[in-house]
């Protein structure tokens, strides 16, 4: 048998953690205009920083390693070109970086070397003609594409590149993102040029995609003045009199102007629960304030006369009670504004099943000469809205998804209820114009001489291609609208804007909506979203290489041929984290009428395709444990089938999202979806290599200065197992952890050839080591024979965070503190828990951890212990002690006397270390947010505290632990 020679690869040796983690939790907080993922609506997107920093060092070799280093090359002389590869990863993961020529082929250059190397090394292998060609990079696939981000940046770095999924919408995603740039590269706009753009754009060289960005903006300005002309009476402007002066002195400047219309806000309304009052419809009103923007501030007052009332615009600071709308605590109960009286969300869910929910209008916001102006409501402006006669609707039945979609329980079940008619109109006809603009753009093609050539699905690249290339990008722009111009979107008074449909991954029932104008100039306007399209077209596709898109489910073995011998990055569902199906549908539903005529086969069905989609969802299989059953049948066959069309000379690479939610257990990483996903991939056939966590959802929870958020991601680093791989017992399981994972664990925290890992992060970190020695066996088998599952093996893996390590008086502290925290307990608790400890009540109150009295006990906070304390001569000593001496220093009295202190307990300071890692594990994971910083500050300060240290030189001899 001929063995491929594969160096490994820089992703499994080092990354800079820190620089890829600044960029895509930065990135995360705030998109940048022309982000790849503000292309169209999906979730759980990939920040284009990770999936760079993943791909470049899947791709690279590492220059030490198994081969012992290159020729005439130093483990100092490694580390140096190491060091190289790190900064080409800290320029390439920026987003600026995007475009940057001089950065991107540098990146490309060192991948190609490799790629070289490893063909050199493999030259005389039998399959190298197939398999070791110098001159042309493997090709790159994504079998769950999702929103194309890592296909995408597979592309930015040279390789020819596939995405493929299950479901209709990422297909249509990714055809966008990766398959029809590199087509219609250098293309020059057919479109009739902008009003006061034709002299500027006549300049320029349409270089790239840039014709194709611009015609997405030409053809979605004339889709918009055709839908004006058909739909403008339906959108009226405000007109300033002089009587809204008179009531409204502030806008006297306006005075018989014609303000444009940004959104009218509506509140839903249900019969008045009171006997007295219920031929009436009262509000739904979460909050009656407008905007909250300091000197900007505008609210609602509900003006009532008897049995009727209106709703009234006011200027200036709002009380109180405006905040609260007419919402009673939390959840989905209301009081009547006529009666007083309670109105359940069980009374709510009755009046929508019977469909007598109903809306009033509650204010309007037009667009004024310097910002946003609120309005009293109108008349004529809600009779403009209920004159609206929808032609089509999409009767699709929401799917029952009791977790993540509500609507239904208020009477809304079809798609087409969370629209208003005025919406509906609106998306209709945009929908059509879509189908219009196709054929414009066409003859548009045409007429600037271009051949019609086949159509875009038959792989054409003449004028009628070209012109359903557009219609697929205008698609985007209406999937956009569609989703902030439903009756689910709200109204952020912070910010004076719209909020879409589904900011999270659920569709909510939402009380006071906003009916955004598809004609103003807002995220609710359609010429906004083509913006938004031709930005991400223009600022983040390729014209080269090709790039492919189709559908086809993860766990198919009828892939193309060229992807037989692929590299492959993915994000697989995370289990049952997100109901993608279920969710896409409402997006579907408007993309299938835009573009069933340019993708048939695609968008043949009614809904996305849901009983094959790889999420345990317990409703769709009947209960937990079953659904837990397909994911694991599924995810294993999905791997597979993924292994073996994975190329033998590069690891796979897996994301896997992980929520803080997910850890039960401050000891470890464990959850059931974490603990599914892993085992299939060893069931699948694979080893893991290692294990990245990494910050791929932004880093709005921390919890300090410093303090990052619990990662959302772990890249998994994957190599097939060898064929002839051994079968092992427990014990020797266990001794090779012993033996590796304490030095790894050093590694870790002090940031050898990586950055060093955050504390929240290291428990993530930490199996990667742990699983290369589990996964690398056919089998671990326990003492009665049976096969050793991943849920046992994480947990031994997890006991090197367990507190056995530590002395007897630091593991009642860190077991009475996960318990208690600070607060105080009983005295025969802590007596008991002592004793099983190892250890005395008295003697944690002779060492001055704890303070106990009247029947209680507490531990003592770092800021009630003494200045003065010598470690050298404390009898009793324990890591717990010396850790909150530490921090009572550092805080108090600065690094340099936290590096004398720990200059005088020098043998301590790796237990001291590892426990403040522990520690703010804990209170991360507990929400104790003042205690976690504390733990977090010493542990970013350590490299400092040791330079200290170091400086104060070690004094004296401490004395021995209490153990």
């Amino acid at each position: 048998m001929n063995a491929i020679k594969s160096p490994k690869k820089l992703i499994e040796v080092a990354l800079p953690l820190d620089a890829i983690n600044e960029e895509a939790a930065l990135r995360k907080r705030k998109a940048p205009g022309g982000y790849p993922t503000t292309l169209h609506k999906w979730w759980a997107q990939r920040p284009v920083a990770a999936a760079r920093a993943v791909l470049f060092a899947q791709l690279v070799n590492d220059p030490g390693g198994e081969r012992g280093y290159f020729a005439g090359m130093t483990k100092a002389q490694a580390a140096a070109r190491r060091e190289e590869l790190f900064e080409i990863i800290q320029e390439l993961v920026k987003w600026e970086s995007t475009n940057n020529q001089s950065v991107l082929e540098r990146a490309r250059a060192e991948i190609r070397r490799s790629w070289e190397e490893t063909c050199r090394l493999n030259k005389s292998h039998p399959q190298a003609a197939e398999l070791f060609d110098p001159a042309r990079l493997p090709v790159f696939h994504d079998p769950f594409a999702g929103s194309g981000a890592i296909p995408l940046e597979a592309q930015r770095l040279g390789m020819e590149s596939y995405g493929s999924d299950l479901n209709p919408v990422p297909v249509t995603i990714n055809k966008a993102m990766i398959e029809l740039p590199p087509r219609f590269a250098g293309y020059e706009p057919v479109g009739p040029a902008l009003v006061g753009q034709r002299q500027r754009r006549l300049e320029d060289s349409w270089a790239g995609v840039t014709g194709m960005a611009e015609d997405v903006r030409r053809y979605g300005a004339w889709m918009l003045d055709e839908a004006r002309r058909r739909l403008g009476h339906l959108y009226p402007s405000v007109t300033v009199t002089s009587a809204m002066v008179a009531e409204r002195p502030d806008l006297r400047a306006l005075l018989g102007k014609d303000l444009p219309v940004v959104a009218w806000l509506w509140a839903r309304t249900v019969r008045s629960p009171s006997p007295a009052f219920s031929h009436a419809d009262v509000p739904l009103v979460s909050t009656f304030v407008l905007s909250s923007k300091a000197g900007k501030e505008s609210y609602v007052v509900p003006i009532i006369r008897g049995d009727t009332y209106r709703f009234e615009v006011r200027i200036g600071k709002p009380d109180g009670q405006a905040s609260k709308g007419t919402k009673e605590g939390r959840g989905g109960h209301f009081r009547c504004i006529l009666s007083d009286a309670p109105i359940p969300v069980t009374y709510i869910r009755t009046q929508g099943q019977a469909g007598t929910l109903g809306q009033r209008l509650m204010a309007i916001v037009v667009e004024g000469m310097r910002g946003r102006i609120y309005l009293s409501p109108t008349p004529e402006h809600e009779s403009a809205a209920l004159a609206a006669t929808p032609e089509w609707r999409p009767d699709v039945e929401i799917n029952h998804n009791p977790r993540d979609i509500r609507t239904q329980l208020y009477g809304l079940r079809k798609y087409g209820d969370l629209f208003t008619s005025r919406q509906l109109v609106a998306l209709g006809t945009l929908s059509d114009l879509v189908g219009a603009a196709i054929v414009k753009c066409r003859e548009d093609a045409i007429a600037s001489g271009k051949d019609d050539g086949v159509s875009l699905e038959a792989g054409g690249t003449g004028a009628a291609a070209y012109a359903e290339a557009i219609g697929v990008y205008l698609a985007c722009a209406v999937s956009r609208l569609a989703d902030y111009g439903c009756s689910l979107a709200t109204w952020r008074p912070k910010d004076n804007a719209m909020r879409s449909g589904m900011p999270k991954q659920a569709l909510q029932m939402s009380w006071d909506f906003a009916e955004g104008s598809p004609f103003a100039s807002s995220s609710s306007g359609f010429l906004d979203c083509c913006q938004v399209v031709a930005k991400v077209v223009e600022t983040a596709l390729l014209s080269s290489p090709s790039g492919h898109a189709f559908q086809e489910s993860a766990t198919s073995s009828a892939f193309p041929l060229p992807l037989s011998n692929a590299v492959i990055s993915t994000d697989p569902p995370y289990y049952n984290n997100i109901s993608y199906a279920d969710l896409s549908d409402f997006l579907y539903v408007w993309l299938r009428r835009c573009l069933r005529s340019v993708f048939p086969g695609l968008f043949a069905t009614m809904t996305v395709p849901k009983a094959e989609e790889l999420v345990a969802t317990p409703y769709r299989h009947g209960s937990a444990e079953m659904a837990e059953a397909f994911f694991m049948e599924g995810m294993t066959s999905a791997f597979r089938s993924l292994l073996l069309r994975t190329h033998p000379a590069f690891p796979t690479t897996i994301y896997y999202a992980f929520r803080q939610s997910e850890t039960e257990d401050v000891a470890g990483t464990s959850n059931t979806g974490w603990e599914t996903f892993l085992q299939a991939v060893v069931d699948a056939g694979f080893t893991v290599t290692g294990t990245w966590p990494m910050r791929t959802e932004g880093d709005n929870r921390q919890v300090g200065n410093n303090a990052n958020a619990l990662s959302s991601s772990i890249i998994l680093v994957c190599r097939r197992r060898l064929a002839n791989a051994p079968v092992v017992g427990r014990r020797d399981f266990i001794r090779q952890l012993n033996a590796t994972l304490p030095e790894a664990l050093d590694e870790m925290t002090r940031g050898g050839v990586s950055s060093p890992v955050k504390p929240v992060d290291l428990s993530q970190a930490i199996i990667g080591p742990g699983m290369a020695i589990f996964s690398q066996y056919a089998g671990v088998l326990e003492a009665d024979g049976t096969s050793m599952r991943v849920k046992a093996a994480l947990q031994l893996i997890n006991r090197f965070f367990a507190e056995d390590d530590f002395d007897h008086d630091t593991q009642f502290s860190l077991h009475w503190f996960e318990q208690h925290g600070w607060a105080t307990g009983k005295f025969g608790e802590a007596d008991v828990l002592a004793r099983a400890k190892g250890t005395s009540v008295a003697g944690l109150q002779a060492s001055g951890v704890a303070q106990s009295g009247k029947g209680d006990l507490r531990l003592l906070r770092f800021a009630e212990l003494p200045r003065g304390w010598s470690p050298e001569s404390d009898r009793r000593l324990s890591i717990w002690e010396a850790l909150h001496h530490l921090i009572r220093s550092l805080n108090q009295e600065g690094e340099a006397a936290a590096g004398a202190l720990l200059a005088r307990m020098p043998s301590h300071a790796d237990s001291i270390r590892a426990l403040a890692y522990r520690l703010y594990t804990l209170c991360e994971r507990k929400s104790w947010t003042d205690d976690a910083r504390a733990y977090n500050e010493i542990v970013t300060a350590w490299a400092s505290i040791e330079q200290a240290a170091t400086e104060a030189g070690v004094i004296g001899a401490q004395s021995q632990l209490d153990i």
